[in-house]
């Protein structure tokens, strides 16, 4: 197939800009010819790259993500399959690779490098260093996936350092994910190979880990957002700055993905070519993916926007197809057949009730918006008939981990800053080995609200009284299939109704998913008990 587009062509490697045709032929740009006499209105640009994601965030399967991305000039992701791999092991991966081949869209999938995350909670899968040789040989895999446990890499553990090794062997990039860490330990992780970190919350902690080599992923995600605070990085570091979402879910991707944070930066005043370099050029180096760039040779993967100011895009090609076009995608999708691995029983509320046991100090969880960190607070309990309850009144709440592949007895704390007056909510989504995690007032609300999730093996719910809403997430617990504008209807539904009863909280079902994330600090709870990151270890709900 041949095809010529004109227009004023943005050539991110050479920085110019300048009117041209490009000639394509067989999905592979032939020439590109400039005509300094011609007068364009809409611009061609290489397509954008979300330089890390967990596409299962958007409880969406990879070909329904493909079909609303591209309509924001999205060609290409960095997928991490980590999510669906802690459910379902290799087979989870094999899903996501042959759903997102139903399309033109181009996902680069790394190998999941933490299954599980840590050795401190129940997951339905494990990935060891030999699993991570076969998954690269099978499925030519372009990358390791985030190193999230970096105390591992630290203490250099046997088993950590065997699977970055086989990274090593195929001499393909290493991902990183080390929030908070400097100095020497941060100089030590780096050392291994690790190459980049999505996880940096101030510019100084990221300044110092280019400085030591590494590549630093922008992200701004539904939950955490640190955009503003790192995007000034782009003045000083052009060559050394991704743009990422990390994790989306579908209200925010039905309304802009990478294109949003193009906009942002561009009305910060930051340099053009800097801006579409962190999101295409960069990406394409660092991870060796074969994404077009406007260069003649490369894959026709472009877009055409209507100015280089709010970056509408009007037509967006994979291949030199052209898969977007005046607001309607031009691809159509197989039936989504389905994984899963479900073997929790249901509830009752006395499997959430805590003895006081004569204590009167308890370590409670305080969650932060818009961050995936957290804090520890001691705190005296309310306790009734000898047991601990929630405290709406002064907003600590019960937070409890149901096992979901395993029929063990929860593992029940308290949390602070979900705001909730009555009900509760709950979700198979628990990163990161997606357990069940529910937040709620009292014993019998996060019951019901835990068994609507175990009654479709996977889900979102919310209860308040008599009202019982859930939106159902059949692929592995974690995305569904359904359309994004069905699923991103009912979530906002739960989602808003826990705000009408007092959730303050800006995403507090996407927040509410990583108080189980064991890598993260502080203070979480996984299915075995409560953790404190800082020391990596257990620690007891009481604190007298």
């Amino acid at each position: 197939m041949k095809f010529t587009i004109s227009g004023n062509i943005v050539d991110i490697v050479g920085k110019k800009i300048f009117p041209g045709t490009i000639f394509v032929e067989n999905g592979v740009i032939k020439e590109i010819k400039s005509d300094i006499n011609a007068e364009y209105t809409k611009y061609i640009l290489p397509g954008f790259i979300d330089s890390h994601i967990h596409i299962e965030s958007s409880l969406l399967p990879p070909c329904e993500f493909a079909k609303n991305a591209v309509k924001f000039g999205t060609v290409a992701t960095i997928s991490d399959p980590h999510e669906i791999a802690n459910v379902c092991g290799i087979e989870g991966i094999k899903f996501m690779i042959e759903n997102g081949n139903q399309t033109p869209f181009k996902f680069f999938f790394g190998v999941p490098s933490c299954v599980p995350a840590t050795p401190f909670e129940t997951s339905g899968a494990s990935i060891t260093a030999k699993e991570i040789d076969l998954i690269f040989r099978q499925f030519n895999l372009t990358y390791l996936s985030e190193m999230m446990n970096f105390p591992g890499v630290i203490f250099e553990v046997p088993e950590v350092i065997e699977k970055i090794n086989v990274a090593k062997k195929y001499n393909v990039p290493i991902d990183g994910h080390c929030p908070g860490l400097v100095g020497d330990n941060l100089t030590k992780y780096i050392s291994f190979g690790i190459t980049t970190d999505h996880e940096a919350t101030t510019y100084e902690e990221a300044e110092e880990k280019i400085s030591k080599g590494m590549k630093i992923l922008i992200r701004e995600g539904s939950s955490a957002k640190n955009f503003d605070e790192l995007v000034p990085l782009l003045a000083k570091y052009p060559d050394s700055v991704m743009f990422c979402s990390d994790d989306l879910h579908p209200f925010d991707l039905m309304n802009g993905h990478i294109n949003i944070l193009v906009k942002k930066a561009i009305e910060k005043g930051f340099e053009l070519f800097d801006v579409l370099r962190a999101v295409s050029l960069n990406p394409v180096l660092h991870y060796k993916i074969p994404v077009g760039l406007l260069r003649v040779g490369d894959d026709a993967d472009f877009i055409v926007v209507e100015n280089l100011k709010d970056f509408k895009v009007a037509e967006t090609y994979i291949k030199g197809n052209l898969i977007f076009k005046d607001g309607n995608t031009l691809f159509d999708l197989d039936e989504i057949k389905t994984v899963n691995n479900f073997n929790a029983k249901y509830k009752t509320k006395k499997d959430f009730e805590i003895s006081a046991n004569g204590k009167t100090q308890i370590r409670i969880i305080e969650a932060i918006d818009g961050s995936l960190l957290t804090n520890q607070i001691i705190d005296s309990p309310r306790i009734e008939n000898g047991l601990l309850v929630s405290d709406p009144e002064r907003d600590i709440l019960k937070v409890a981990v149901v096992n979901r592949y395993q029929d063990t007895k929860p593992s029940v704390g308290f949390i602070k800053n979900f705001g909730l007056k009555r009900g509760a909510i709950a979700t198979s989504i628990a990163h990161d080995s997606h357990n069940i995690i529910a937040i709620g007032v009292n014993e019998e609300e996060i019951a019901n609200a835990v068994n609507l999730v175990i009654a479709n093996k996977g889900g979102i719910s919310f209860v308040d009284n008599q009202n019982k809403d859930v939106l159902p997430l059949p692929i592995a617990g974690l995305m569904s299939d359904r359309k994004i504008l069905e699923v991103s209807n009912k979530y906002t539904e739960i989602e808003n109704k826990a705000k009408s009863v007092g959730c303050r909280l800006t995403s507090p079902l996407m927040t509410m998913s990583f108080m189980s994330l064991l890598v993260i600090p502080k203070l979480k709870i996984g299915d075995k008990g409560l953790f404190d990151v800082d020391k990596f270890s257990f620690v007891s709900l009481f604190a007298d």
